[in-house]
């Protein structure tokens, strides 16, 4: 092959050796080496190097030559001149030079060789450069790989595989490369990147990528021959093997999935890296097959290939070589003919070569080696010959970094370059190098002087070189000195000596006595916090440290004395913290709560504030600082959660239970001292304790809170605290009025909350969306931001302040997540009482005395002297702009304010004085507030005057006094600061105080009153002393007089809330409700449900009378919307109501449905219809109780009316429930859910069915019940009873009546109500329930006396209930059921039948037997036989005994001599002939329609009548198939002599006589009228049901048929058998228009027979079993019942020559007969097979080549997957895909399966499938996989079948059908309606329309939304209007 043509070099190339060559030398070099000193990225264009083959030239040989002696001599030129140049120092080096065996010579073919072996250095790798290592460090971001010469490359994750698969990475897990890659693994990668000279050589990086595009770039699919090795990606597994990804986009991989037999290695994934041999090219296809053997592979030899191109050459290939010389380090070998390479010594064959090694490489030897790596610049080759390389397997390595061998051998000295040795390590010796530099000091020229071949030293590891399987050792004294040596010696907890490296603002960097390098953070440089770290720590110096962690190479240490030298244990992981463990941390953060403590190895700790011994008051961090030292207890740790909490007070604290201060209990104390942060009580308990109040705690308003720190002086004693929280021995205080009051009810733990109730707290914390409220403890509840204020205006940090005291609603408490959500709206959370205004007047009481300690008793008396509403006397000081300064002459500290409104009108000067009434007075300013209006001045006058004109004045204005809880209007007269001065002019202008502010609104913006505006107030406390004699009230809205009146309306309602108390009037009494009023013009009603606590008094409204008046409580608002309640509001008497308000919240209301059935509730009849009693159970849930569970007595259900009255008390049980409607139904009695109730439920599960209450469950078998006759039944089909609504009960027609009557339903009508017991209650799977019942009134429970007159008046004529009590020859009473002319059944009691023959009516001939036996006649009979097992009775009405009969007919069929003639009577007359009855015998004949007469018979029925008297002869008598043939032509009456025989067609005739044909044999007697009725009807329908019956019992699954007897009667095959004859006739008549019916209707016949006469007569032995077989030998049912009976005695081998036998038996058109059998051949195996999966497959293989493939392989997966054999299902299955791909059936069975296993894999077998199938199967397919995964898949993947089908056929209705009925299934009301309203708004034709409305109607009338029914109507009458526009 010729050389390829050299392609125009690029820059980066090397220059070529044409004429330029000429030019000097050095330039060229210099310019070489500056682009190798400039590293670049590597390029990934297809870079082709001049000399693609590595030797080849087009220059002459004598050119080269010329060239190479000029280059030697510029060489030994610049030798000679360099070597004039060096120092003394330069010389010592040694005979070797760095530069020399750092240089790459790539060249070797002709020329000077070269004088060493290449060796790969940090100084001339550069990129693209392609070697092969090893990786020795899998990282989650990287890979570190080793490469040869002992370097180190890198490998990020984006360069570790290529850019095609990223696509496929995106999004998996972090372990991506750990996946790919294992340590030890061999890769080619090619060099992108080497870092800057500028870095220190320690710190230079090589990059390196594994990416295939770059390490094949060159490779093409005209380049690849069969039998190279290529390394390629998995990118896809298929089913048959797995497709390669080679990096390059020109060809494509593809490896075959190995055998069972043949696979060993690991399953292989995708993005897997593999190698293999190329085992075929498919260059059509551009696909390369390759062959993964790892045996192949690795010894495998790249074969001489003319015009290989060196970027062909990938690192790891073998090849075969040969020695073509030996140079210093190493020999130079040539290879692939054209490339030469060199082995350096520690890649040689030995490990251990000593001196003499070149002796073992002779010139032109052969050898193997493996590339290492290739220089495409240089052409430079490495190779390998070490023995695990070249079998493709990384060297082992049996030594570790840090171990110290005493002696190693020294194998052999290189002079000026090390010392070779071999190291005994275990389990093999392994070979270390010693570098020179790793000698003792000084020693590097004496090597062989000092050490001997043979000679042992000591040597400690300190590297490893995993390519080579070589170790780095060092012999310095040095280094067996430290303890560490490497990262792996370093442990936490250490204590080390290091020396400083280098010092800078982030710590210092400190190295160990072994190299190891570690960082002292700077917080750990000292005790203390440092501002010039340089000065602690001087570079050089020798210092003592200790290890604080080691991760991932990453060594931190501490110099902190304290933790240097502390002896205590460490804990370096969270299981090392045990209770009690005692040791020491450094803070790493301090906050209020505590202090977070770090430990070794990053592990941290909390320490809780009051476990770390800080006064109380005192922060954190005034004791403590970031980064200090602390000894600290362990007090508990949970490692599973991370956490350990720790306590600094070595000794924990011991207090007994009985001097433990609880949560939420009050105590007094005393100030110790005041700090910024809050009060230091003294606690006065019997244990020492002290707490802390903060300073938002001294009381509920903000301001005096503040006023009050800084009053406050120590010693000041505090009567009641509450205890908020406990923190050791320190407690939290609080002196909130508000939450003291409420000490009681304040919860401390979860499951103390109560939704919709109101609790004190008080905030703790605000963010951006809420607030948090705490109670006591830590229990913390939070308020959204939409639920903390009513108008969303303001931000929380806005609206509240932390610490302050609100009222709070419970709206929701989760027990799981320990949630409690709050609301704090003004409008659910405003005050009720005067708590709030009362703290504010006592907190103020307390400042002003708190301000004047040293006041006495007289200097108080000034308070005394100013009165609310005294007259004083004072004089005008100044005017001011707003009022006017009194002065009073004996308080001269106290000043009074006259505002222009309290002027009254009047102009005062400065200096008079006035008359003045007080309004109010501050004590804490000495302030009194005055007002000169006449009708407060007057006031006092008025009161002690008698003038009678005042007094009629007084009378005619109806003054009064203000009573509590009143509701009034007042005119504020003062505005204050926090609250208003009011006068109330309907209470004689009595002066009121209301706060402007709530507990939850102190901080929001409040609304600006003025003087003379009328406000609403309800007067929540009387004056008392307390308050200075105030009239407390609570303000409640403030009249606007240009509002209009509706906002009026509003305003006043909005006076009450839910849970207010109010007093009310009563305004009227009615039977359900009491009308109230309250307030101003409220209405309200109490629900006679809301009057007593429980609903067990009758009448709860018979102790109130109209006029009286009471206290109610607010339960609902009243709701403007709904005109019915006539804005009437919802109010509650309860006691437990009016004692505590916390159970009502805002959403009251909407009370939870929580009742169950079986429970106990009552309540108040408010109306009675005919069917129904309604019972008001609360104002939201109601009840019913139907007619016929009111009573099981006819006269009280017929009295249903009047027992029930209007207002009535009622108790019952819950027997269903309408959650939606909140509704019950109820029974008076309780009953209890039997087991049934459980089965019940889950069939009703199982078929998808929304679950409903058993509304059965009150129905037992036993119970007495009341009932109304629904229906008569025609015959004697007996009663249906209807139960309840919709439950109904049948009254079978034997137990209508106690005595035999013979018309048991007179007297009954329907709508009769009746009294009936339940006998049986039957459910079946479908869910449905029958009820048996019986009217019999003797009957336990039924309570009719005289029940023993009846039994005795029957006598023996007993009702049967058990078949067990019949007996032969017993005399029974039964009705006629039904009449057929071969007899009829006769009901003996409700679950026995019994059959009368037509020969057993009478003893007399019975001309008209529907006349004489008419259905329902009461007859009376004698048992013949029974037969107990299979429930068959036969009865007798004949006088005579019925054996003698039966002996009789026996000798009358014997005596019957053939051509006799005999008289007898046409009993029945039929299309082929007439059937006689002989004279004197029982006996019946047949006589053919060709025995009539000698000449044709056109019409039979015309000619012959039954009944009539004819003469025949006896043709042919057959006693064992009891036939008789008959013949009545002339001629057989003329001829004497001539008797002719029968033909064979006559002689075949059956006797269609009941008792005497076969069919005798076949009639099965069953109890089930359901069945008999379908035996005696003609209809063709119930005729093919009752074929398909027996075709399905046929077709049970083989070998699981058992041979029990079936009870059904078929009596429709004896009408068959009988029409048999017509169709003969008819055969013979027009046999070729008939041929292929006769076919079916005899195959069907033959069936439904063998099946009786299994049924009838089972056999017993293996004889009667071949009779069967050979008289139906194409039946497979009767030969699989052999199988069985075979298997049944354990006969395995029989069982299986029968089934053979079958397969031979069998007409090979009968192909399902034959699948019968294969099938029960298959579970034959299955079951006894040895072994069975292989008998199974032999079975099958064999039944392919005879049935129809398809059905065998469907066949055998039943078989599987019945049996559970899932992997084999699973197998089957694949193989049927493929094999029948184009089968929808098949698909689907795959799709159930995947969905059945709960797998998620089947999108791809969807998307197989629809590529598989023909366009036509994909809607049956795509809507068949949707309905799968609707009901055992994931709905949602159903959902997205039936949108993408529906998509491209919107209009398909059938599919919109199909996908709203799963939808319906699943019962998502808001997912179907939106389907619907998709559906009906498609432009559709009217038909479709109509049938989608139509679904749509029926949907919403099932769930009894009246509104949605009727918007269904209008929008399908739009719709119709719209179309016919």
């Amino acid at each position: 092959m010729a050389a390829p043509k050299s392609r125009k070099g690029r820059p980066r190339d090397r220059p070529k050796l044409s004429e330029d060559s000429k030019k000097p030398f050095k330039a060229k070099k210099k310019s070489g080496e500056a682009a190798r000193q400039k590293p670049v990225a590597l390029q990934l264009e297809d870079d082709v190097p001049d000399f693609p083959r590595g030797g080849g030239s087009f220059l002459s040989r004598k050119e080269r030559e010329e060239i190479h002696a000029e280059v030697d001599a510029q060489f030994v030129a610049e030798e000679r001149d360099s070597k004039k140049k060096k120092t003394k120092k330069m010389h010592k080096r040694g005979p070797t030079s760095e530069d020399d065996l750092g240089s790459l010579f790539g060249d070797g073919t002709t020329g000077k060789l070269p004088r060493f072996a290449n060796r790969i250095t940090l100084k001339n790798i550069s990129p693209g450069m392609k070697l092969w290592g090893v990786i020795s460090e899998v990282n989650e971001k990287d890979l570190v790989v080793s490469l040869p010469g002992g370097l180190r490359g890198l490998v990020r994750a984006s360069d570790a595989i290529d850019p095609v698969l990223d696509g496929e990475t995106e999004g998996s897990d972090n372990n991506l490369l750990s996946s790919m890659f294992t340590i030890g693994h061999l890769v080619s990668c090619v060099v992108i990147q080497v870092d800057d000279d500028k870095k220190e050589k320690a710190k230079r990086k090589i990059w390196l990528s594994l990416r295939l595009s770059l390490v094949q770039k060159g490779f093409t699919l005209e380049a690849i021959q069969e039998g190279m090795v290529l390394s390629a990606y998995v990118r896809s597994v298929e089913d048959h093997g797995y497709i390669l990804h080679y990096g390059l986009p020109s060809f494509t991989g593809f490896l075959q999935k190995a055998s069972e037999d043949e696979s060993k290695g690991p399953e292989l994934k995708v993005r897997k890296l593999l190698q293999g041999v190329v085992k075929s090219i498919d260059k059509a296809r551009k696909v390369v097959y390759l062959n993964p053997g790892l045996d192949m592979v690795s010894k495998f030899v790249t074969k001489d290939v003319k015009g290989i191109s060196i970027d062909l050459l990938v690192p790891g290939t073998m090849v075969n070589a040969r020695v073509q010389s030996t140079i210093e380090n190493g020999i130079m070998l040539s290879f692939l003919t054209y490339f030469t390479g060199t082995v350096d010594m520690f890649h040689l064959e030995n490990a251990l070569p000593t001196k003499s090694w070149m002796d073992s490489y002779t010139k032109n030897k052969k050898v193997n080696a493996r590339i290492l790596y290739v220089d495409p610049f240089s052409r430079a080759i490495g190779l390998t010959m070490n023995p695990y390389l070249i079998q493709n397997k990384a060297p082992l390595l049996h030594a570790r970094v840090g171990d110290i061998y005493e002696r190693a051998k020294i194998v052999r000295v290189d002079r000026g370059l090390g010392i070779l040795l071999e190291i005994p390590s275990t389990p093999q010796s392994t070979s270390a190098y010693v570098s020179v530099s790793d000698i003792a000091e000084g020693e590097g020229h004496k090597l062989e002087k000092k050490f001997k071949e043979g000679s042992c030293v000591r040597v400690r590891i300190f590297g490893i070189r995993h390519l080579e399987g070589l170790a780095v050792g060092v012999l310095k004294a040095t280094a067996f000195e430290g303890l560490v040596f490497t990262h792996s010696d370093v442990k936490p907890g250490m204590v080390v000596r290091a020396k400083v490296l280098v010092v800078d603002t982030f710590g210092a960097i400190v190295q160990f006595s072994g190299g190891v390098k570690a960082l002292c953070p700077l917080p750990h440089m000292s005790e203390f916090e440092i501002a010039k770290p340089r000065k602690k720590f001087k570079v050089g110096a020798e210092l003592v440290f200790r290890v604080l962690g080691c991760k991932s190479k990453r060594i931190t240490v501490t110099h902190k004395k304290t933790l240097v030298k502390s002896k205590l244990a460490i804990i370096s992981s969270y299981s090392d913290a045990t209770d009690g463990l005692i040791t020491h941390g450094w803070i790493t953060k301090i906050e209020k709560h505590g202090c977070f403590v770090r430990f070794y190895n990053g592990v941290q700790g909390f320490a809780p504030r009051h476990e770390l011994g800080l006064e109380p008051g005192s922060d954190p961090s005034s004791m403590y600082h970031v980064g200090q030292v602390v000894k600290c207890r362990v007090t508990g740790s949970v490692p599973a959660a991370r956490r350990i909490n720790l306590s600094f007070l070595m000794k924990p604290a011991r207090i007994s239970e009985d001097d433990m201060v609880r949560l939420g209990s009050l105590v007094s104390g005393v100030v110790e001292a005041v700090s910024p942060h809050g009060l230091v009580i003294y606690v006065e308990a019997k244990s020492f304790f002290k707490g802390t109040i903060p300073i938002e705690h001294l009381a509920d308003h903000h301001e005096h809170a503040m006023l009050m720190e800084s009053v406050l002086k120590p010693g000041y004693e505090f009567q009641q605290l509450l205890v908020l929280d406990i923190e050791g021995n320190t407690l939290l205080l609080s002196a909130k009025s508000s939450l003291i009051n409420a000490a009681v009810d304040l919860p401390s733990e979860l499951h103390q909350v109560h939704p919709n109730s109101i609790v004190h707290g008080y905030i703790c914390n605000i963010i951006e969306t809420g607030c948090f409220v705490r109670f006591l403890g830590r229990l913390t509840g939070f308020s959204p931001r939409k639920k903390a204020m009513d108008a969303l205006k303001a931000t929380p940090l806005e609206a509240f302040f932390i610490g302050q005291s609100v009222r709070s609603n419970i709206l929701d408490v989760d027990n799981e997540t320990g949630r409690i959500t709050l609301s704090l709206k003004q409008s659910c959370c405003s005050s009720t009482d005067a708590s709030l205004i009362q703290e504010y007047y006592f907190s103020e009481d307390k400042i002003a005395k708190l301000q004047s300690p040293t006041l006495s008793g007289t200097e108080l008396k000034w308070v005394e002297r100013f009165k609310i509403g005294s007259i004083v006397e004072g004089k005008i000081q100044e005017k001011k702009d707003y009022g006017v300064v009194v002065s009073f002459n004996d308080y001269a500290d106290v000043l009074g304010f006259i505002t222009h409104y309290q002027l009254g009108g009047s102009s005062v000067e400065v200096g008079s004085v006035v008359q003045a009434a007080v309004l109010d007075v501050a004590k804490v300013g000495q302030l009194v507030d005055l007002s000169l209006k006449q009708v407060f001045v007057n006031k006092v006058n008025n009161e002690n005057s008698n003038s009678h004109f005042e007094k009629k004045k007084r009378k005619r204005e109806a003054k009064k006094n203000a009573e509590l809880n009143q509701t009034v209007t007042a005119v504020v007269e003062i505005v204050k600061e926090n609250y208003l001065v009011l006068a109330i002019p309907e209470c004689n202008y009595a002066v009121g105080y209301a706060l402007i502010y709530d507990y939850n609104t102190q901080k929001a913006p409040q609304r600006q009153f003025l003087s003379g505006e009328s406000v609403t107030v309800t007067v929540v406390a009387l004056p008392t002393p307390a308050t200075m004699g105030r009239l407390l009230l609570l303000l409640k809205s403030v009249a606007d007089v240009s509002t209009t009146s509706s906002s009026k309306k509003a305003r006043k309602m909005s006076n009450f809330n839910v849970g207010s108390l109010v007093q009310a009037e009563i305004t009227g009494i009615k039977p359900l409700e009491m009308r109230l009023k309250f307030g101003i013009h409220l209405h309200g009603r109490v629900h006679i449900t809301e009057v007593n606590d429980d609903n067990f008094v009758d009448d709860p409204f018979k102790n109130f009378k109209v006029g009286q008046k009471l206290s109610a409580r607010i339960i609902a608002k009243a709701d403007s919307s709904n005109k019915r309640t006539n804005n009437q509001w919802e109010l509650s008497i309860k006691p437990s109501l009016l004692s505590d308000a916390r159970v009502i919240g805002e959403d009251f209301a909407s009370e939870d449905f929580n009742i169950t059935a079986g429970q106990r509730v009552s309540g108040y009849l408010y109306k009675v219809d005919s069917e129904w009693a309604w019972i008001s159970i609360s104002r939201h849930v109601k009840a019913q109780l139907f007619v016929l569970d009111s009573a099981c007595e006819t006269s009280e259900l017929q009295n249903f009316q009047n027992r029930f009255h209007v207002g009535n008390f009622f108790s019952g049980y819950v027997l269903s429930t309408n959650k939606e409607k909140k509704l019950l139904r109820l029974v008076p009695c309780p009953f209890s859910n039997g087991n049934h109730h459980g089965e019940q439920q889950k069939i009703d599960d199982s078929s998808e069915q929304k679950l409903k209450d058993d509304v059965t469950a009150h129905m037992h078998e036993g119970d007495i019940l009341g009932g109304r006759i629904s229906k008569i039944l025609p015959g004697v089909g007996g009663l249906v009873i209807q139960l309840g609504p919709s439950v109904y009960g049948r009254v079978h027609y034997t137990e209508i009546t106690d005595s035999w009557v013979s018309e048991p339903l007179s007297g009954h009508h329907e709508g009769q109500f009746v009294k009936c017991k339940v006998i049986e209650i039957a459910r079946t799977a479908q869910g449905s329930v029958h009820i048996d019942l019986s009217l019999r009134a003797s009957l336990d429970g039924m309570g009719v006396q005289g029940a023993e007159d009846l039994s005795e008046r029957n006598g023996n004529c007993n009702r049967v209930e058990k078949i067990e009590e019949l007996r032969p020859n017993m005399v029974v009473q039964g009705y006629v059921k039904n009449m057929t002319p071969k007899g009829c059944f006769v009901l003996l009691s409700r679950k026995i039948d019994a059959k009368i023959l037509v020969s057993n009516l009478s003893d007399g001939y019975v001309n008209n037997l529907e006349k004489e036996f008419p259905v329902g006649k009461l007859v009376e009979g004698r048992v013949v036989s029974v037969e107990t097992l299979s429930k068959r009775v036969e009865v007798t009405l004949r006088t005579s005994n019925a054996a003698n009969n039966e002996k009789s007919r026996i000798d009358s069929l014997s005596s019957l001599k053939i051509g006799s003639i005999v008289s007898g009577r046409i009993r029945r007359v039929e299309l082929y002939g007439l059937f006689v009855t002989i004279d004197q015998t029982n006996l019946v004949g047949l006589c053919h329609i060709s025995e009539l007469s000698d000449d044709p018979v056109d019409n039979i029925e015309s000619k012959y009548k039954a009944g009539e008297e004819v003469r025949v002869k006896i043709l042919k008598v057959d006693e064992e198939r009891r036939r008789i043939s008959l013949g009545m032509k002339n001629s057989y009456f003329t001829s004497v002599n001539g008797i002719q025989l029968p033909s064979d067609e006559e002689s075949d005739e059956l006797i269609r006589e009941n008792g005497y044909g076969d069919e005798t044999k076949l009639m099965l007697p069953s109890s089930s009228s359901h069945v008999i009725q379908h035996m005696i009807s003609d209809n063709d329908s119930e005729e093919d049901a009752a074929l398909a019956q027996a075709e399905s019992r046929a077709s049970i699954p083989p070998l699981e048929v058992t041979l029990d007897e079936i009870e059904h009667l078929d009596e429709d095959n004896m009408i068959i058998t009988e029409e048999g004859h017509v169709n003969e006739v008819k055969n013979v008549e027009n046999r070729k228009q008939t041929k292929k019916k006769e076919k079916e209707d005899r195959e069907r016949e033959i069936r439904a027979a063998e099946e009786r006469l299994l049924e009838k007569d089972i056999p017993r032995t293996a004889d009667e079993f071949e009779r069967l077989v050979r008289s139906s030998p194409n039946s497979s049912f009767v030969w699989i019942k052999y199988m069985a009976f075979m298997l049944s005695l354990a006969d395995i081998e029989k069982a299986r020559s029968i089934a053979e036998r079958a397969l031979r038996t069998i007409n090979l058109r009968e192909e399902n007969e034959k699948l019968n059998i294969w099938v029960a051949y298959f579970n034959l195996e299955n079951e006894y097979g040895n072994p069975p999966e292989e008998s199974v497959l032999k079975v099958y293989q064999r039944a392919l080549q005879y049935c129809d493939p398809k059905k065998v392989h469907l066949a055998l997966l039943a078989m599987y997957e019945r049996t559970e054999q899932n992997k084999l299902v699973d197998d089957l299955l694949e193989k049927m895909v493929k094999k029948f791909k184009h089968s929808c059936k098949v698909w689907l069975r795959r799709v159930q399966w995947l969905l059945k296993q709960h797998n998620e894999g089947v999108q791809p077998i969807v998307n197989r499938a629809l590529l598989s199938l023909p366009h036509h199967k994909h809607i049956k397919f795509i809507s068949q996989t949707a309905i799968l995964e609707f009901k055992c898949g994931v709905p949602d993947r159903g959902r997205s079948l039936f949108e993408g089908i529906l998509r491209q056929y919107p209009k398909r209705t059938d599919l919109w059908s199909i996908y709203l009925d799963q939808e319906m299934k699943l019962g998502d009301t808001d997912v179907i309606r939106a389907l619907f309203e998709r559906a009906t708004s498609l432009s559709l034709p009217l038909k479709k329309i109509k049938f989608l409305f139509k679904k749509y109607f029926t949907f919403e009338k099932t769930l009894g939304d009246e509104e949605r029914v009727e918007y269904v109507k209008r929008k399908a009458m739009e719709y119709a209007e719209s179309t016919q526009e």
